[in-house]
């Protein structure tokens, strides 16, 4: 029988996965610039943690989620999303104690799983980047963070981004805008998709982020959360305009985007692209903001958060896209080639000896002529070549190459068990 990788999973060969490291270690080296320190928590949680936290109404919980029954009967579900368990870690470690500094910023990076469709640059086993700050609310973390996620896009050489920032208000803007969308949206109930019609007591902002046409149609006309602002969250928004302002971050505010997990308020955002890779129109990359009941949520104090995901997979479709090219580099310093069976023992103790000394090196292990043993080096872009014989197993010596230069030498087989970095320096100046 032959096998198949699952439907919606993809193998990450050689040759890509260095594109997947390069964006990784780019993420690495910027997030620690602004401070955040990585995070890993399980792949898997218990169901209630991500069941309150995004939402009983939102798509994730009610048809997307990875959940079954374990051997103990405990329910579990595979993360489909990385916030809720980093909250989940936050409160179990009591990261929230006075001696822990504020904000406490933590980033994270790994596979999710998501039951649904899979689409270009959206499969069942993705993988995000994402951010997490907890413990301020003030604007200017959710300005940091917004520019950090553009920061990092730029690093990466991507242009043509519009940055889309919303506020969903406190707690009095979102009652009071609760009620005037649940009356406009009544007198429409009966041309409403059956999803929103469930959703439109329980959670009628989740009717906003419908991909139905037709109900894209009936809330074009809706009123906008922005004419529904309490003093409070207007001044937030106010702040963190004039703060994207202050840094030259060109933005603009889109009174309809949602965000799809229930627990977002005051400032959300969205990095999105126009790149052919990811189809027509505008895609979001990159699409985060603020939850500040969450960790209450979770059974930790209350404490405000603000934080971003990236999809791996959309990112480096956008990159090939663009012919963005990774500088990856693999280079092969010495490529130690054996002449007769009787070498073969002495090559080995060779390659092991130039790798132990901070240096790559290969041989070869299918008992190949010498004439393809110098192929695959010359192919493999090898600096030298290291040639060992009967003749050179007799004398202790190596034949000893560069192939950039083509200079030959005879060495003491102790200058490359002894000290290689001496012998590399020295013929790499030449």
């Amino acid at each position: 029988m032959k096998y198949q990788r699952p439907k919606g999973t993809a193998d990450i060969l050689p040759g890509m996965s260095e594109k997947w490291s390069y964006v990784e270690d780019t993420a690495r080296l910027l997030f620690n610039d602004y401070q955040f320190h990585e995070i890993r928590t399980p792949m898997f949680e218990n169901f209630e943690v991500f069941s309150r936290s995004a939402g009983d109404t939102s798509d994730v919980v009610t048809k997307e989620m990875y959940d079954f029954h374990d051997k103990g009967d405990r329910h579990i579900a595979l993360r489909p999303e990385g916030t809720a368990g980093v909250v989940r870690a936050y409160v179990e470690n009591k990261l929230y104690a006075p001696e822990q500094e504020k904000p406490y910023k933590v980033f994270y990076m790994g596979p999710m799983f998501r039951y649904e469709r899979p689409q270009t640059g959206r499969s069942r086993e993705f993988h995000q980047i994402g951010v997490e700050s907890f413990g301020s609310d003030s604007p200017a973390v959710d300005v940091e963070i917004m520019a950090m996620a553009m920061d990092f896009f730029n690093h990466l050489g991507l242009t043509n981004l519009k940055l889309a920032v919303n506020s969903l208000g406190d707690k009095e803007t979102r009652a009071a805008y609760h009620q005037a969308l649940v009356d406009y949206l009544e007198p429409h109930f009966d041309d409403l998709s059956e999803d929103s019609q469930s959703r439109l007591h329980k959670n009628p902002l989740r009717v906003l982020d419908s991909k139905d046409k037709k109900d894209q149609e009936i809330v074009a006309n809706a009123p906008s959360i922005l004419d529904f602002m309490t003093p409070d969250a207007q001044k937030h928004l106010d702040t963190v305009k004039e703060m994207l302002e202050a840094l030259k971050i060109p933005f603009e505010i889109d009174s309809t985007m949602v965000r799809g997990l229930d627990y977002y308020n005051h400032t959300i955002f969205e990095i999105e692209t126009n790149s052919p890779a990811l189809g027509h129109g505008w895609m979001t990359i990159c699409g985060g903001g603020r939850y500040n009941g969450l960790v209450e949520e979770l059974g930790g104090p209350e404490t405000p958060g603000f934080g971003f995901g990236i999809g791996m997979e959309r990112l480096l479709l956008l990159l090939d896209n663009l012919d963005v090219t990774a500088p990856i580099s693999n280079p092969l310093n010495a490529y130690v080639v054996g002449i007769g069976e009787e070498t073969n023992v002495e090559t080995l103790k060779l390659v092991q000896a130039i790798r132990q000394a901070g240096f790559s090196a290969d041989r070869d292990y299918l008992n190949r002529k010498p004439k393809a043993q110098f192929k695959t080096a010359d192919r493999r872009q090898a600096e030298f070549t290291i040639t060992v014989g009967a003749q050179e197993l007799e004398s202790q010596t190596v034949h000893f190459k560069s192939m950039r230069t083509g200079e030959e030498t005879t060495l003491p087989m102790d200058a490359i068990y002894q000290d290689f970095a001496s012998v590399y320096d020295k013929y790499s100046e030449e």
